[in-house]
């Protein structure tokens, strides 16, 4: 039986399922997603963790690509849209100090998913006065800053613990988070902390 004879089979009854449409995504124009100047581009992206007793959980993490700094984060059991948006929301308060519309020209990168494509997240983000924009498929390596500090971070953090519950996970978390942004000195910002870059570009 051929792919057209199963197709035919499949639209007679009425097994075939819609594809959902995609729309217009602003594709990323350079590689990797850079700023020069802090609060020009931000990206996102969620990896797995595990937990313990927590099970499997959903990071969700947003970066600022000039000074690299690590502003908003959150750990969940569940991989749903709301998992990143708490991670946008506590990124604008930790760099504005409140929740609510940018001012300026704001650029969030992520890759494809589901969670960064949902009408929640989509919505969440224009809300706020920022612009999404969208890697090419299958291209990993122009959302790299993220992706380079999930590897950090499993690397320093999350593989150096077992962790036993999603609590203890969010605690050991935090406090990587803040060495990173505050003690780690990178080598991509000519060993500098974020913190320091970000004060003197700021």
């Amino acid at each position: 039986m051929n792919k057209n004879t199963v197709q035919r089979i499949f639209q007679r009854k009425g097994w075939q399922v819609r594809k959902r449409a995609v729309g217009f995504r602003p594709r990323i124009q350079v590689v990797p997603s850079v700023a020069q100047l802090p609060d020009e581009r931000r990206a996102t992206d969620l990896c797995r963790i595990w937990a313990g007793q927590g099970g499997w959980c959903q990071l969700a993490l947003v970066m600022d690509c000039c000074t690299r700094e690590l502003l908003g984060w959150h750990l969940s059991r569940c991989g749903k849209s709301k998992t990143a948006e708490s991670a946008l929301e506590q990124a604008l308060i930790n760099r504005f100090g409140y929740l609510g519309r940018v001012t300026g020209p704001f650029l969030l990168c992520s890759d494809n998913g589901l969670v960064f494509t949902s009408q929640s997240y989509t919505a969440q983000v224009k809300g706020y006065g920022l612009q999404q924009e969208f890697i090419t498929p299958c291209t990993p390596e122009q959302n790299g800053m993220v992706e380079r500090l999930i590897r950090t971070l499993k690397a320093q953090c999350v593989h150096r613990h077992r962790f036993e519950s999603l609590a203890h996970a969010s605690r050991v978390i935090a406090d990587w988070v803040g060495y990173d942004n505050h003690r780690r000195p990178h080598q991509a910002l000519g060993m500098q902390t974020p913190a320091v870059r970000y004060q003197l570009a700021a």
